[in-house]
């Protein structure tokens, strides 16, 4: 039986596998492609190739991250995603026999054609050469040269792990920032997954410079989960309530936050709605999000939920 082999980008790969670890119990096909802002067919196609890959298990419909590394691919940095995915993809059986070929022909589409054959392979040689060489050429397993010809990466596995652990190490300082401006208290209480996370993902975006955007995205679902759970936690109801602004008026309405939070809060959810909503029917335009309003949401984010915390505990500080 033919096996299965899906064309797509190392940057559509990378994408959806991210996407697979922010979305969780809802990382099916549908959100993945708007989380992503790809075409329902390009999504399909690079899910079933990072199942493939192993970055990703599917069941039910449902997309889970399978490998640990796939956290990584949430950063900014465009050297740690390369590094994953080029870990990956040394233990991936047509890329490694691809590039066996390929040594022994030094022709891509031969290699290609080696490839389709040794594995039956279920799509035509010129979507395996194009896709294989795509990722490794991203992911710096091969290098191009004049001609036409590619040429192994005589990187050692050992520095990309030190890149891997740079960026771990990274992330760890991110949360670590993000635990210091939450507070002990806060921090405490809140899902480390749902809003610490994304915050500290949100500060390396900050940080990265050009994804303002990004930061603000991130922030703004770690105060939308943050909501969801001190609804609860004080006995509200949020049914009927959609994004943080709808939630803060039913909060502010059944008596669980005071007016001045509530309109802190209403900052981040204005800001994020300028993110995410495309063309503002007001302005004709989308909003440009700059690096500064990133670096400044994910601290004004972080202050809300602070400061939110504090007054569940009858304090009353901003």
């Amino acid at each position: 039986m033919p096996r299965a082999f899906s064309q797509a980008t190392a940057e559509q790969v990378i994408s959806v596998s991210e996407a697979a670890v922010a979305l969780r119990s809802e990382a099916n096909v549908g959100n993945i492609g708007k989380y992503t802002d790809l075409p329902q067919g390009h999504t399909e196609k690079a899910l079933a190739l990072s199942v493939d890959l192993g970055l990703l298990s599917e069941n039910g419909g449902t997309y889970t991250p399978l490998s640990s590394l796939c956290k990584l691919l949430r950063t900014p940095h465009d050297k740690e995603r390369a590094a994953v995915l080029r870990i990956t993809l040394e233990s991936y059986e047509p890329f490694y026999i691809f590039r066996e070929e390929l040594e022994a022909t030094r022709d891509p589409t031969q290699a290609a054609n080696r490839t389709k054959t040794r594995l039956d392979l279920d799509c035509h040689r010129e979507e395996i050469k194009d896709t294989l060489l795509n990722l490794a050429t991203y992911s710096g397993a091969l290098i191009a040269n004049h001609g036409g010809a590619y040429e192994r990466d005589l990187k050692s596995m050992s520095n990309l792990l030190v890149e891997l652990a740079a960026g771990s190490s990274e992330e760890g300082a991110s949360i670590h920032t993000v635990r210091e401006e939450l507070g002990q208290e806060a921090a405490g209480l809140v899902d480390h997954g749902n809003v610490i996370v994304p915050l500290a993902t949100a500060l390396r975006h900050a940080s990265g410079g050009g994804a303002g955007r990004e930061a603000v995205l991130h922030a703004g679902n770690a105060v939308d989960s943050f909501l969801d759970w001190f609804a609860q936690d004080v006995g509200g109801n949020l049914q009927g309530a959609t994004g943080i602004n709808g939630k803060l008026d039913k909060l502010q309405q059944q008596g669980h936050l005071p007016k001045k939070l509530q309109f802190v809060g209403k900052y981040v959810g204005h800001v994020r709605n300028a993110a995410d909503h495309g063309v503002d029917a007001d302005i004709g335009a989308a909003w440009d999000i700059t690096d500064a309003t990133g670096r400044n949401f994910v601290f004004v984010a972080a202050q809300f939920i602070r400061a939110t915390v504090a007054h569940r505990n009858h304090r009353h500080e901003v």
